[in-house]
């Protein structure tokens, strides 16, 4: 009996040992009450995005030399955009022409670096024609100017001047005023209207009907007797 009684008390402790070991091990590391962690994932931040078209603006700007800030376009009624007419003024500015598909009367846009004030205005000629007298009356913002046949509206910006011309007799002045106040950058769809693709034409081999196709492709030069 005293050997029973020794027993028993160790295998009614086994099982407070295990017990005490998992409590243990699952509460080792943590201090007592701390609360459960929270990961929180963190968005990068992102740059401001920039704006419809103005990439491939700059890109295709950029390439015909044209400072991507002086790119502007116009409306007028009747008049459509002469592809070819699109091109560098100057040493980085813009310059295109709309032509009427009915009278044939062109309006030119151009764009250059430079400020316009009532003190420059009579020294600057209208459609860079030089040498001509110049007349100059202020119109809301912009200015009316004539000269040499034609007239001109010329709307001074931050840095630069926007100009729509035409021949006095070929446009009104109202169309004239309202194509300078519709002169504005131009949104992705316009831009890839008004400039040329950045994007090099494919290069097409050129076939020689002259070249034999065999040795180093030299010309034969060979002439019959006497010639």
């Amino acid at each position: 009996m005293i050997r029973h009684a020794r027993v028993l008390p160790v295998l009614l402790l086994a099982p407070l040992l295990l017990t005490a070991c998992g409590s243990e091990k699952a509460d080792a590391g943590a201090p007592s009450g701390a609360a459960s962690a929270t990961v929180v994932e963190e968005t990068p931040d992102e740059s401001p995005a920039e704006a419809p078209g103005e990439g491939e603006l700059t890109v295709r700007a950029q390439a015909m030399g044209v400072a991507p800030e002086l790119v502007y376009v116009t409306e007028a009624p009747g008049f459509t955009l002469a592809e070819q007419s699109v091109g560098v003024l100057g040493d980085d500015g813009f310059s295109a022409t709309w032509v009427d598909g009915d009278t044939n009367a062109l309006l030119r846009l151009a764009v250059d670096r430079g400020s316009i004030t009532a003190g420059t205005c009579p020294g600057q000629p209208v459609g860079d024609m030089s040498g001509e007298h110049t007349t100059c009356e202020r119109d809301g913002d912009a200015w009316y100017r004539t000269g040499a046949g034609r007239h001109e509206y010329a709307l001074p910006e931050e840095g630069h001047v926007v100009r729509v011309s035409a021949e006095q007799d070929a446009v009104p002045r109202d169309v004239l005023r309202a194509a300078a106040l519709a002169a504005q950058r131009p949104d992705a769809a316009e831009t890839d209207r008004l400039l040329p693709s950045a994007e090099p034409a494919p290069a097409t081999p050129v076939e020689r009907g002259d070249l034999p196709p065999f040795g180093d492709g030299a010309p034969d030069n060979r002439v019959d007797e006497g010639g």
